[in-house]
């Protein structure tokens, strides 16, 4: 008993604050340099009281955060009403941490269910946890985030666990508020890491953006908007560029991408079916300059299109299950598509490594390859252009027709 009374005391010292004076709050520490990523955010969060260092003089930025720890500053710095405060945790009797994991609880960061075993709190806490738990706060204070959580449970999450495996279909909401806001990010390889415990050194950093973006609205955010539309609909096109979907001619309804999204339709030349699941529009300055989250899932420097300055780089998620083996050659597909936006061609990049991406070849005959198969349907990305800006000679796309039809384009400038 003594002995874990002195681990919550250290715990305490070392998470928690104390009230200490200006000079202390911005000493340096020995472990974390003037060139370390997290120099500032560490130090604001001592200086807040939300941190401290230790006797030795260390940070120890890669130290694991527990469970306890981060619930314990979620109560802190979150403004989030207290709905209720009762503990239906039995592993939190006598611990440190009780009050504020109480507190979190009440505040809507936890969901006791998530933890029928217990919440073990000294446990180090995953990056998916974190994920959930400030995703929930902010849905708890904020109807906007409750509904961008409802929006994006069928979206397109741009980190490489979506294809590869490591995600489930319940953490796509989460790390969509996450990512789109920017409170969380994944790594240099594409991955997000959900498995993967969370440093102080993280921490410090997170809580710093957390406190700013429990002040806004969902919809301040262009990331999480195109996510959300994305999950809505299967496409990021009204968010991300100008273009409108105008009205069918003598109705009140809209040509929307949903009317010819995952709906199944003849290629020509009997050559096969083909489904179109998603479009997705990237927006880059250059290879390696991204505005949009979406852009980094498919364009880096090898990239093999160009990036241009006046046309949007779009990306068409289809479905081709083909009738025979000999119909689908590479001068055949685009014509075969019928449509003047199903008519993408294949591209390469170093994110379809990095993603696991699924790509129509650039140059592999697809036939003999085996890319295209008799009866066996074949999922694939492939590339087209878009219009930035209004032009008479090319102006948006079409896809579909009669009860099908979608079609965009930007309006005639006034």
């Amino acid at each position: 008993m003594w002995m874990t009374l002195m681990a919550g005391a250290m715990c305490i010292g070392a998470i928690l604050g104390n009230g200490e004076s200006a000079e202390a709050a911005k000493a340096s520490f020995n472990d974390v340099p003037a060139s370390h990523w997290a120099k500032a955010s560490i130090e604001d969060a001592v200086a807040k009281g939300y941190f401290k260092g230790y006797a030795d003089g260390t940070f120890r930025p890669q130290a694991h955060i527990t469970r306890a720890e981060f619930a314990v500053l979620l109560s802190r710095i979150s403004s989030n009403a207290v709905e209720n405060d009762s503990s239906t945790f039995a592993d939190i009797v006598g611990h440190w941490g009780r009050s504020g994991i109480e507190q979190s609880i009440g505040m809507g960061f936890l969901t006791p269910s998530d933890y029928s075993g217990g919440f073990k709190p000294d446990e180090a806490l995953t990056r998916r946890e974190m994920a959930k738990w400030m995703a929930s706060g902010l849905a708890a204070r904020n109807e906007g985030f409750k509904q961008a959580l409802s929006d994006t449970k069928d979206t397109l999450v741009p980190v490489a666990e979506y294809y590869k495996g490591g995600l489930n279909p319940s953490d796509y909401p989460y790390l969509s508020v996450v990512l789109g806001t920017g409170l969380m990010t994944g790594y240099l390889d594409g991955t997000f890491g959900p498995s993967q415990p969370t440093t102080r050194a993280e921490v410090a950093v997170i809580l710093s953006r957390y406190q700013q973006v429990q002040l806004k609205e969902a919809s301040d955010y262009q990331d999480l908007e195109e996510m959300r539309e994305v999950g809505l609909t299967g496409t990021n096109l009204l968010s991300a560029t100008p273009h409108e979907y105008p009205k069918i001619l003598g109705t009140t309804e809209i040509a929307d991408f949903t009317r010819f999204s995952n709906k199944s339709y003849p290629m020509l030349y009997n050559s096969g079916t083909m489904t179109v699941h998603r479009m997705i529009v990237t927006d880059a300055k250059s290879s390696t300059q991204h505005n949009n989250l979406y852009a980094r899932m498919f364009i880096d420097s090898d990239f093999s299109i160009s990036v241009r300055g006046d046309m949007y780089n779009v990306f068409l998620e289809a479905t081709v299950v083909p009738n025979n083996n000999t119909s689908l050659s590479n001068a055949a597909f685009a014509s075969a598509t019928v449509y003047n936006f199903t008519t993408g061609r294949g591209f390469e990049s170093g994110t379809i490594k990095k993603f696991g991406l699924t790509v129509l070849p650039r140059d592999d005959n697809y036939l003999t390859s085996g890319f295209f198969k008799e009866k066996v349907p074949r999922k694939f990305w492939m590339h087209k252009f878009l219009n930035r800006e209004w032009k008479a000679s090319s102006n948006g796309g079409s896809m579909g027709r009669y009860g099908t039809l979608t079609t965009f384009s930007i309006p005639r400038p006034e």
